[in-house]
């Protein structure tokens, strides 16, 4: 909560090279929270709901307001409308997220896109280009940063989840130097890896869905492909 408060503060001063970094550090602390509530048994309802109201301000007002003062202010009305429709699938979906978490779905995918990766879009955009977009033209492109992620949200899209990822696997050395390959890239080229991995996560959901299509189209080829035998086969027969 604090690190999406630091975010709006700064915002509103117009460092946006110090606001964005607050929406990864929110993200790092969101991923580790909820496994150190596990391992010290302090997991509960109103820690849920807790969770879920930073996560509002965190994921869904700090990256509004972000990007309302970095690339959307020229577009005036239609700049703060693009915001409040952010902020408002944010919302929705961590509730969504509250009823399919006693519900049992399956823990190996999000439906919709997670709120913390819908904000390091816009957080990875502008601590990649932190100067700001001061003319009508130029901010048009922002709509879409700020309004692909809020509809990915409130989608019915699965998004891979990395919560269920085992180190204790048959190769955890492998799985471990990837891990310090990835935080070697991003301390090197911080700007260049967040932005790639932000808008790598958001295309990977489609990507699942062609070659999910693809093969479900494959799998009804083959009985099409071994159907009725034709009326000379079955003379030969």
């Amino acid at each position: 909560m604090f690190c999406g408060y630091a975010c709006i503060v700064y915002a509103m001063r117009g460092e946006f090279e110090t606001a964005a970094p607050f929406i990864g550090f929110a993200f790092v602390l969101d991923m580790l929270d909820g496994r150190i509530a596990r391992l010290t048994g302090g997991e509960s309802a109103f820690g849920l709901q807790f969770d879920s109201l930073a996560d509002v301000i965190s994921f869904g007002v700090a990256p509004a307001v972000l990007s309302f003062n970095w690339g959307l202010q020229p577009l005036g009305r239609l700049g703060w409308a693009a915001g409040f429709m952010f902020v408002s699938a944010a919302a929705m979906r961590l509730a969504r997220f509250n009823i399919q978490a006693t519900s049992g779905a399956d823990k190996r995918y999000f439906v919709g896109m997670p709120s913390p990766a819908a904000a390091a879009v816009p957080a990875a955009t502008v601590f990649a280009y932190p100067y700001g977009l001061y003319d009508y033209r130029e901010a048009l492109p922002a709509l879409a940063m700020v309004l692909v992620p809020a509809v990915l949200m409130v989608s019915t899209i699965r998004f891979r989840s990395f919560k269920t990822l085992d180190l204790q696997t048959r190769k955890p050395y492998s799985v471990l130097i990837f891990i310090a390959a990835g935080i070697v890239a991003v301390a090197t080229h911080p700007r260049g890896v967040l932005v790639v991995t932000a808008y790598t996560y958001l295309i990977s959901a489609f990507i699942g869905q062609a070659v999910s299509r693809l093969r479900h189209r494959g799998g009804r080829a083959i009985p099409d492909a071994v159907s009725e035998p034709s009326s000379s086969d079955r003379r030969v027969i």
